[in-house]
């Protein structure tokens, strides 16, 4: 019997309901497009990274986690060093699992029984403790909150010439390039561009871009940067003008963002 490894194929061929696999990644490592045979859920028990599908850029902060159902593309960046905790779930474990991609809220509940699975050997025990672990990881997973809409869940649009342009705005969040720039970028009107934007998206290029912003304040923020250093690096002019910001969209000032987190999850 294999009582642990450190390869993710081992935990996705295993004959078990769920794979837990711990793993360590350095800062700025880039986990390319790929997709899984099973369902995942994602949780850095220390760290932020972002995870992208064809539809939605995830940033995934501590208390949060990305469910991605079998079969979905998507790529993952380790923003610092991160401590990630991955469930490699069989579509079929439970019939209330979710769906479709999504975040979802990792209570204090979840967190320890995603870490003590995370010691159990990969054929672990269909019978007595070990197994009632695992089957109360599926009851959780089914009745988790799904994190409600926010800056840190950035919808992706799937023209090509929409994403390229995306994909270079989230690689310098802070470029100061207007609409009419990126409009000819894609080789569009400001009319069709402004559009097709929201078409693609659901809402307006404006407040994507404000989105890509705060999700980028908040990785820096998890690395330990001053509120300061993180308002001009993401492209605002003043650190009271992204504390307004910040504060209007996660309902609490960056200074407090993850106490504040904690403390809702718990709840």
């Amino acid at each position: 019997m294999v009582i642990r490894s450190t390869h993710g194929e081992d935990y996705q061929r295993v004959n078990r309901p769920i794979g837990v696999l711990i793993d360590e990644y350095a800062p700025d490592y880039v986990d390319p497009p790929h997709s899984h045979e099973r369902a995942q859920l994602l949780y850095a028990t220390a760290g932020v990274m972002s995870v992208i599908t064809d539809e939605v850029s995830f940033t995934i902060p501590p208390q949060r986690g990305v469910w991605m159902p079998a079969g979905v593309r998507h790529e993952a960046h380790c923003r610092g060093h991160v401590s990630l905790r991955t469930l490699y779930v069989e579509p079929d474990a439970d019939a209330r699992l979710p769906k479709q991609c999504q975040s979802l809220k990792i209570s204090p509940l979840l967190r320890e029984l995603i870490i003590e699975a995370g010691n159990l050997p990969i054929e672990y025990s269909l019978n007595g403790r070990e197994a009632r672990i695992m089957a109360l990881i599926l009851d959780e997973i089914a009745e988790a909150v799904e994190h409600p809409a926010s800056a840190l869940n950035i919808p992706m649009p799937m023209d090509p010439r929409l994403v390229r342009i995306c994909r270079a705005i989230m690689a310098d969040p802070a470029s100061e390039d207007d609409l009419d720039h990126w409009a000819d970028v894609a080789c569009m009107g400001r009319r069709t561009f402004t559009r097709a934007f929201r078409r693609e998206t659901g809402i307006s290029f404006s407040e994507w871009r404000q989105q890509v912003r705060l999700a980028e304040a908040v990785s820096m923020l998890a690395s330990g940067k001053s509120v300061t250093a993180v308002a001009y690096e993401v492209g605002y002019n003043s650190p009271s003008a992204f504390g307004t910001m910040f504060q209007r969209a996660f309902g609490t000032p960056p200074s407090q963002y993850f106490s504040h987190l904690a403390k809702i999850t718990a709840a």
